[in-house]
């Protein structure tokens, strides 16, 4: 048995194996990569039609709270203007000028409720996708153990157990960890990069244009550092 499992090939993807070539995954062997990603992506995507509308209000929560976490920087903008205006009035002696703390106290504290919604709609959102990706994974571990039940004997003769097990374990943990953090950090990040563009041209479309400009470099500049990078990873 122990000669077999010397010469044995991992088995291709889908089934209990290969390993690709970039990164350190569980137990330091490579980090798998799909070979079609986009089937991968869609098989994956069946399990989520039973949880859509816990999908829509992570979605929903997460557009909300991205939005009021960008509105609180303006409305903190309009507190520093009326901050500015009530002492530059006072440094040009204007005669009954004075800082108005009362409006910028009414601002504050409107500020301080954007914050709190905003919290709110991000725990809600969190919380909501915790739910869904343990319940996928509880699905997915379900099928899991019923395939390996299934499977005969000279599988588990040509296989490792830790390699079964890595796949029985250490995989569903990252992906349930990747359903808990990847989905929502990626929801988060499209609407506050449509968000901020779009606050960014209320203020001041020139240098909002300036800034725009300059992105093609960094992600030129990003691109090659992440290329030459990846081998050290490895």
């Amino acid at each position: 048995m122990s000669e077999e499992r010397r010469k044995r090939k991992p088995v291709e993807a889908g089934g209990i194996g290969p390993m690709g070539k970039s990164g350190i995954g569980a137990m330091g062997k490579p980090v798998q990569k799909a070979k079609d990603f986009k089937a991968t992506f869609k098989r994956l995507l069946i399990y989520f039609i039973p949880q859509k509308y816990r999908l829509l209000t992570v979605f929903g929560a997460a557009i909300f709270g991205t939005v009021f976490s960008i509105l609180a920087p303006k409305i903190l903008g309009l507190a520093t203007t009326k901050l500015f205006d009530g002492l530059l009035a006072k440094f040009r002696h204007v005669p009954g000028a004075g800082i108005d703390f009362g409006s910028i106290g009414s601002i504050l504290l409107i500020l301080l409720g954007l914050y709190i919604v905003s919290s709110i709609f991000l725990f809600v959102q969190q919380y909501v996708m915790v739910g869904v990706a343990q319940r996928t994974v509880h699905q997915l571990r379900k099928e899991v153990d019923e395939k390996l039940v299934c499977l005969p004997l000279t599988f588990f003769d040509t296989h490792t157990h830790g390699e079964v097990l890595s796949r029985a374990v250490n995989d569903m943990d990252n992906l349930s960890n990747t359903l808990q953090q990847s989905v929502t950090q990626v929801i988060t990040s499209i609407v506050s990069i449509i968000g901020v563009i779009v606050m960014m041209l209320i203020i001041s479309w020139q240098l909002s244009l300036i800034v725009l400009a300059t992105l093609p470099l960094s992600m030129v500049i990003s691109m090659g550092v992440a290329k030459r990078s990846q081998s050290h990873f490895r």
